[in-house]
């Protein structure tokens, strides 16, 4: 089986087409860790997009915040006015959906978690090389994709040691190792780099590959403004942070 697994899509559809017609001749099935909505201008598109096409969702801090149980105090301005935005334009059928989503999921010998998996709803960040090593002890799985930050890279542990790469890699999995996957953000990048991210785990041959995606940067931008969403998340498209 392969997987395409997608994290921090941000209500931005045309990422999130981009990405998927790049998925759909190279993957079996589709996971998403999350935040699909926050940032953009097209949440219920959004919503509606994977909730019918992904074989598992879990929850992000962003379904958190549109659905009341997180206090939006929590986020940046930005974030917050772009999540109470968001609420109005959902319905109570997409408030409860995202409301019922899962903190974490496993899938095979994966974990599925939106942030980090040691008290995935503190919504802790892995940012560093060490914030990878220590979330370790909070999965059995032998592997556990995580988004979140948007920033990809791979961690992984094993008797030859720790290892950390950042970025766009491809990793054969060996045996005996340990690994712990941010697959980056489709919708909103922040490593400079303004094409989407995006995983795909092929579990038969044991690889995982993050890939980037160009996407119509300037449509999306556009309906931010035109929605009437703050101008700061719609530049931040082109800059990629």
């Amino acid at each position: 089986m392969r997987y395409a697994v997608l994290s921090d899509i941000h209500a931005n559809l045309e990422a999130l087409q981009a990405v998927l017609a790049d998925a759909a001749p190279r993957t079996d099935a589709l996971l998403c860790l999350g935040d699909l909505v926050g940032y953009g201008a097209d949440p219920v598109a959004c919503i509606e997009t994977v909730a019918a096409r992904a074989q598992t969702l879990v929850c992000g801090n962003h379904e958190h915040a549109v659905t009341g149980l997180i206090d939006m105090e929590w986020f940046n301005a930005y974030a917050r006015a772009a999540a109470e935005w968001t609420r109005e334009r959902l319905d109570e059928d997409h408030r409860a959906y995202l409301a019922s989503l899962p903190l974490v999921a496993e899938v095979g010998d994966a974990t599925l978690v939106h942030a980090s998996p040691d008290r995935p709803d503190e919504w802790e960040y892995l940012l560093t090389a060490q914030d990878g090593f220590d979330a370790f002890s909070a999965f059995t799985t032998r592997l556990c994709f995580v988004g979140h930050s948007h920033l990809a890279g791979v961690w992984s542990l094993g008797s030859s040691g720790p290892e950390y790469r950042v970025g766009a890699v491809d990793v054969e999995l060996e045996r005996g190792r340990r690994y712990l996957v941010n697959v980056g953000s489709v919708g909103q990048p922040r490593d400079r780099d303004p094409r989407a991210a995006y995983a795909i785990w092929d579990a038969e041959r044991g690889t995982v590959s993050i890939r980037r995606i160009v996407y119509d940067v300037a449509a999306a931008r556009e309906k931010i403004l035109r929605g009437g969403l703050p101008r700061f998340l719609a530049d931040r498209l082109a800059w990629g942070s």
